[in-house]
């Protein structure tokens, strides 16, 4: 294991979750690809999505198969605008890369809101904080681990 999937795997055991990162040999660049990998629907793969909201991160955590709204995001929370972060952003606020970026982690908790969706699959494939990592999951251990709101993220 490379040393930042030994700092996620820490991680997931302290905050008590079942399953093991699996790390790949090449990076599964996108939820479709990663999909095809694990052999599992597009739904259940867990995008952590950073924005902004406001000018503070926001991690929605996303079904594959599912496009933010942030207009229906940013009225659910109460904020005035919600924008895709700069990779920069995403690094700074996460510590773990664009296209790596798992639901816990951090170097201090951000906002989460998990996409209800994702409670409609058993298991459900979340990063784990580098590009070629995943770890299993399920929508109740999601919003759990992450203290995250529970909500439509895709306007029907």
């Amino acid at each position: 294991m490379s040393n930042a999937t030994d700092t996620f795997t820490g991680c997931l055991r302290d905050l008590g979750v079942a399953g093991s990162v699996v790390e790949f040999e090449a990076e599964l660049p996108t939820a479709a690809a990663a999909a095809e990998r694990l052999g599992c629907e597009l739904g259940a793969i867990a995008n952590s999505l950073i924005f902004t909201a406001d000018d503070e991160p926001l991690l929605i955590i996303a079904s594959g198969a599912h496009r933010v709204d942030t207009k229906h995001v940013a009225r659910l929370l109460g904020v005035r605008k919600i924008r895709r972060a700069t990779p920069e952003f995403v690094l700074e606020v996460t510590g773990q890369p664009v296209g790596g970026v798992g639901p816990v982690g951090h170097p201090r908790p951000i906002r989460t809101v998990v996409d209800r969706m994702l409670a409609g699959f058993p298991e459900v494939w979340a990063g784990a904080g580098a590009k070629h990592a995943m770890f299993p999951t399920s929508f109740d251990e999601l919003v759990r681990i992450t203290d995250g709101l529970a909500a439509e993220v895709e306007k029907a």
